[in-house]
């Protein structure tokens, strides 16, 4: 399986450590990732299974996984812990996501050439067994192909009108944000796209 949730093998010790506490508390982790420089920077993006997370969620899991990262100690120097969501341009990480995401737009990358190329932007898919599938344009024709899964090294949501709108009605119809500030920001969307056109 591609390691798109956990990179090297120090995310991914830490991602052995920290996912069974996460999981128990009801959530799914989407990325783990050291960050190391001046400062270190050890960053988790989670969710809950329908995709959302509170600012509320994220503080119990920094609390719940620090304790165990305290005690396990698998991080040698002083770091900085970020727990977040995975945001509106997402990394996309698991197989799942693919599908949850079927209709978007999103850049993915792979580890070898494939057709002379490393890069693929396009509209996803969804997956067809272990490939995501994604649409591109090919000599200005617009073409599926399909792209295993092990092959990926990054793949991310690109941020457009389309999936703000479609993130923010998800928290209207959940009730996490009310209908004036989803009208205020259609607003806004619906100008960005006349100034485009």
């Amino acid at each position: 399986m591609s390691d798109l949730i956990a990179r090297a093998a120090m995310d991914r010790r830490i991602t052995e450590i920290i996912t069974p506490v996460i999981e128990d508390m009801g959530y799914e982790v989407v990325r783990v990732r050291l960050m190391t420089g001046k400062e270190s920077i050890l960053q988790i993006m989670a969710q809950k299974p329908d995709g959302t997370i509170e600012v509320d969620d994220c503080a119990q899991i920094s609390t719940a996984v620090s304790a165990v990262l305290d005690v396990e100690d698998p991080i040698l120097d002083a770091y900085t812990l970020e727990v977040s969501s995975p945001g509106i341009d997402r990394p996309l990480t698991r197989l799942k996501d693919f599908d949850q995401w079927d209709g978007f737009e999103a850049k993915i990358e792979t580890e070898q050439l494939i057709d002379g190329r490393r890069r693929f932007k396009g509209t996803l898919q969804g997956t067809e067994g272990s490939e995501v599938l994604i649409e591109i344009e090919e000599n200005g024709e617009p073409i599926t192909i399909g792209l295993q899964f092990d092959w990926l090294t990054d793949a991310k949501l690109v941020l457009t009108d389309e999936l703000i709108r479609d993130v923010l009605r998800g928290r209207k119809d959940a009730g996490q944000i009310d209908e004036t500030q989803f009208d205020e920001v259609e607003t806004v969307l619906d100008g960005s796209e006349e100034e485009k056109d």
